[in-house]
């Protein structure tokens, strides 16, 4: 573990396990997370011989608390310093939710050779707001009462997005756990709540489009019909259509969280794909 500063001084923490001539897995979490969301990835795949990155996303976790830089264009600037600081080359980026969309815009820009692949899971690319443009998309109300939510009582809300629609937990004879549900609260409290509130914006209001469009390396899509976070119809199938070498997996009644409801289905699907 430890930090690497970017240009305007922030300190990103991250983890960096297994063998140095391993390929880099790099894994990108959502809001309002941290590396920690990751720990059923990294380590089954630490265990098939890869080198697993993670980092805080700035704001989040042990990365800095800083006042500003709480957007995808810095976001995907502190990956690249990651990646620059530890040399990684033919890195396969996978990213879950707002992660999804860090890895998009990261990988449209990434220096030649640092990308081998990319995995976007329950991912919010192309866009997640309704307008004109993406009709199929969620109102705006919808993330104005999630920054009134989190403005009023972070604790509470962070509480029911665990316990209810992230894992699917509210579902009719959902297998509830109570230790997923107390990981995400406390993951969530660990952050800075202005950099939680700003990040709403940027992962419901950014528009991927041309960043998909860019991009060369096979892309894997995966996400559940289920996913009550991130709808499926609005997501996955038209990243899919933007991509000019992507893969769709549609996992069917399966929730947002499904990495960590059902890693032992996932985790040996994205190894058999990124050994194809």
């Amino acid at each position: 573990m430890g930090t690497v500063t970017t240009s305007d001084g922030t300190a990103i923490f991250y983890k960096d396990w297994g063998p140095r001539d391993g390929q880099p897995l790099v894994f990108h979490h959502g809001w309002p997370l941290s590396a920690d969301d990751w720990d059923a990835q990294m380590l089954f795949f630490l265990q098939q011989g890869y080198r697993v990155i993670a980092h805080d996303r700035r704001g989040h976790g042990r990365s800095d608390q800083t006042a500003d830089g709480h957007e995808m264009d810095t976001y995907a600037a502190d990956v690249a310093a990651l990646t620059d600081a530890l040399d990684l080359r033919d890195a396969v980026h996978i990213g879950h939710s707002t992660g999804g969309g860090e890895v998009a815009r990261y990988v449209a820009r990434a220096k030649p050779g640092r990308v081998a692949k990319a995995v976007l899971v329950s991912a919010v690319p192309p866009v997640m707001v309704k307008s004109d443009s993406n009709p199929g998309g969620t109102p705006i109300e919808v993330f104005d009462g999630f920054r009134t939510q989190l403005a009023a009582n972070r604790a509470q809300l962070y509480i029911e997005i665990a316990s209810g629609p992230f894992y699917g937990f509210n579902r009719p004879g959902a297998e509830v756990s109570q230790g997923l549900i107390d990981n995400w609260w406390r993951q969530g409290m660990t952050g800075a709540t202005n950099a939680h509130y700003e990040c709403i914006k940027a992962f419901s209001e950014t528009d991927f489009t041309e960043d998909l469009k860019k991009i060369e390396v096979p892309v894997l899509v995966m996400h559940g019909t289920d996913d009550q976070i991130v709808p499926y119809d609005d997501a996955a199938p038209l990243t899919v259509k933007l991509l000019k070498n992507g893969t769709l997996k549609t996992y069917e009644g399966y929730p947002h969280g499904m990495l960590s409801v059902y890693p032992d289905e996932l985790n040996p699907y994205i190894l058999e794909w990124l050994k194809s």
